[in-house]
């Protein structure tokens, strides 16, 4: 249940004020608007979605990796482990919900590095640096897959928590680099519904970290079950 939860969050990312209101930005890169109009086609936009995502999943798995390796180490202090994890996921979500504001939350980091024309390979890298300076505005829920990692106190569980987490936000980034044109009424429903959809996320990560705290994540991730 914690790897349905896990894509769930990675979804919410994808929607998040932090990257939806960018998206056609990305996608005419991916389409290739800077390439000859017979070199711009679905393929194309295809081929480098697929390479963008495998950047920033590379950057996040290893990260998940880290973050396990380090719940291993501190096993034996897995009460402590357990509060300080539910604490920054509580945190978070009164963030998410507005409770509270955290500035670099709401921030990125600004990477000065120019790719010219997008194929496979210079996607991956643009993968690469969006997972760099994104990372503290989608801070809340990649923080929150980081420390549910944390938890696993396992290196490999963590890398594939991050891999699943990675594959909520990726996969609707293909498919929109395919049928962005046909996608626009339900990126205007979200975009209407933001303030629903943060504090509906709030609540669910505020959950998650009292449950993590008092050693009941089982038995909240089961609200979630449809």
């Amino acid at each position: 249940m914690e790897y349905f939860l896990l894509f769930l969050e990675g979804i919410i990312t994808f929607i998040s004020p932090c990257i939806l209101p960018l998206l056609p930005l990305y996608i005419s890169y991916f389409a290739g608007d800077n390439l000859s109009r017979a070199e711009k086609n679905e393929s194309s936009a295809l081929t480098n979605s697929l390479g963008f995502v495998l950047g920033f999943t590379v950057v996040f798995t290893l990260l998940g990796g880290l973050a396990g390796s380090l719940g291993n180490l501190i096993k034996r202090q897995s009460i402590i482990l357990n509060i300080i994890s539910g604490i920054i996921i509580i945190i978070f979500g009164l963030n998410y919900m507005g409770v509270i504001k955290i500035g670099f939350l709401e921030k990125t980091l600004k990477l000065n590095i120019k790719i010219k024309s997008f194929k496979f390979f210079s996607s991956v890298l643009f993968g690469i640096i969006f997972a760099i300076g994104w990372t503290p505005c989608i801070g809340t829920f990649l923080g929150s897959a980081l420390m549910i990692a944390v938890n696993s106190r396992h290196i490999i569980k963590g890398i594939v928590m991050l891999l699943i987490y990675s594959l909520g936000l990726g996969i609707p980034f293909i498919i929109c680099a395919v049928l962005i044109d046909n996608l626009k009424e339900t990126f205007n429903f979200i975009k209407k519904n933001y303030s629903i959809i943060n504090y509906v996320s709030g609540i669910m990560l505020v959950l998650i970290g009292i449950s993590i705290m008092t050693g009941h994540l089982n038995r909240i991730l089961s609200l979630f079950k449809f």
